[in-house]
């Protein structure tokens, strides 16, 4: 008994070492896993390179990178914040109309390095000629991601609660002497700590700070985030191995076209030194070859042959790239299906782009989509941030801070089809109502869908003129046109019948 429980002892002493060694331990009688978040990062400076095509072992492949991630900001746009408090509408309009190409910017940003950081300060602005018209202004500032050291979380919500910041600052003295400086920031809910290494430089105080909003005003918009990953990820990382196979295939491909692309002389003799004599005239053939010499073809348009069946012939390579061409396609519609974005957008050949739009589009849509929900949170964050510095600092109540996100609308058909589409619809609807099986508020409630400028049938605000009143002021509108042209041509039947009588 003794020997059975000692092997058994051993073996759970193993198996909690292999466990151990994958992450797992034993608590309380059962395995949990230990949690470990995963905080790899983009290479931001790669990333960039590939964006802008400028690392030269991607040159002939990185050019797709662009039109990725220019194409999905393009679709995507720009959220308009919406809330019920009319002051809180107006702050949120203001701000986003004020800071529109920086939040363009952290959409591309995101969507090329995986991770924008943007930190809100409140900005005194009195005794600037440049905003004459504003006391204080907040300011939209858009960290470098790689300034960002470390993020430390809460360990039960995972939020953050600390974000250290380190950044180099090199600048001159007054009497030109190079300078330079390591600058560390800790930035939490209720302080700010800044510490120098090096020279102090000029506007920098060192020392430990009170935040005054009592929150970190940084929003961390990540790209195609999770849960388990502390950073995003770049929409470039998926298909940078297509890139720099495209890139090699490509170089191999001009490198043979440069090899084959002149033609090469072929000579078909019997006999070699009857043929130098004649043509070049060389008396020792051996002595020739044996020096090393080689013979020139120009000015000798005319070659003579000493026998019949001795000839001449150019061979020139019929495709330089053979069957690279085939590979390269292959490459690109992976770079087509794995970046989700259509061919069209890479600005391929007109019939491949009809193809696309109307096969390729929803793909587009659905991607757009995603990344709009993905990006909800952290637009909705800066919003509750703008609004609780604006309050703070400004003295006004707002009677909510809860937003809501409109983005505009993708639709991938044009004009034509859109009122093509409207021009059914309405008929559709126009057919049912004489049948008598739709009523005029279903009608038009139906039809709101496809035309934004319509309101409700029945308004519930008294500021809003429902459908149905509007529908009524426009017939009687034109009711009275038409009264008043009528009795206008009657006028002018009149006048020339008083005309006629008094010229008799």
């Amino acid at each position: 008994m003794a020997k059975w429980i000692d092997k058994a002892v051993g073996e759970m002493s193993r198996l909690r070492n292999n466990l151990s060694r994958l992450g797992w331990s034993l608590v309380g009688g059962s395995f949990t896993s230990s949690y470990k978040l995963d905080s790899t990062r983009v290479n931001y400076d790669m990333a960039r390179k590939l964006y802008n095509n400028t690392d030269d072992n991607y040159k002939l492949g990185a050019g797709f990178a662009k039109p990725i991630v220019n194409a999905t900001v393009g679709f995507m746009g720009v959220p308009s914040p919406k809330i019920d408090d009319e002051r809180a509408q107006e702050k949120l309009t203001s701000f986003f109309e004020e800071n529109m190409s920086k939040l363009q910017r952290t959409i591309r940003n995101a969507g090329r390095d995986g991770d924008v950081f943007v930190w809100v300060t409140r900005e005194d602005v009195e005794n600037n000629k440049l905003y004459p018209e504003k006391g204080k202004r907040l300011v939209y500032n858009i960290i470098p991601p790689e300034q960002v050291k470390k993020i430390n979380r809460d360990p039960v919500t995972n939020k953050p609660r600390e974000y250290i910041l380190v950044s180099t600052h090199t600048w001159e003295d007054e009497n030109g002497n190079a300078k330079k400086t390591e600058i560390t920031q800790h930035i939490g809910a209720d302080y700010r700590k800044i510490k120098c290494k090096g020279d102090v430089p000029p506007g920098i105080e060192e020392g430990d700070f009170p935040n005054q909003w009592g929150f970190i005003p940084i929003i961390h918009f990540k790209n195609e985030s999770d849960e388990h990953e502390e950073f995003g990820k770049s929409d470039l990382e998926s298909i940078e191995p297509f890139m720099k196979a495209y890139h090699d295939v490509m170089l191999h491909a001009i490198q043979g076209s440069k090899l084959h692309s002149t033609p090469r002389l072929k000579l078909n003799l019997k006999d070699v030194g009857a043929f130098l004599r004649n043509n070049f005239g060389v008396t020792d053939p051996a002595k020739f070859a044996k020096e090393g010499n080689s013979i020139d073809l120009e000015g000798h348009e005319l070659m003579i042959f000493s026998h019949e069946d001795e000839d001449a012939e150019f061979i020139e390579v019929k495709s330089a790239t053979g069957d690279a061409s085939i590979l390269l396609k292959f490459l690109f519609y992976c770079i087509v299906d794995t970046s989700e974005t259509p061919e069209f957008i890479f600005g391929v050949h007109t019939p491949s782009s009809h193809a696309s739009v109307k096969e390729q589009m929803p793909i587009l849509v659905r991607r757009i989509e995603r990344k709009r929900e993905a990006f909800d949170e952290p637009f909705k964050l800066l919003c509750r941030i703008v609004l609780a510095m604006t309050s703070d600092s400004e003295n006004i109540q707002f009677s909510s801070y809860s937003t809501e996100l409109e983005w505009d609308d993708i639709d991938p058909r044009d004009g034509k089809e859109v009122a093509e589409e409207i021009k059914i619809v309405a008929e559709a609807l126009g057919l049912a109502k004489d049948k008598g099986i739709i009523s005029d508020e279903a009608a038009v409630q139906f039809l709101k869908k496809y035309i934004s400028t319509m309101n409700e049938y029945e308004s519930e605000d008294e500021d809003i003129t429902g459908e149905r009143d509007r529908i009524m002021k426009s017939r009687l509108m034109s009711m009275q046109l038409e009264d008043s042209q009528f009795n206008e041509g009657q006028l002018k039947e009149i006048d020339k019948i008083l005309a006629k009588i008094k010229e008799k």
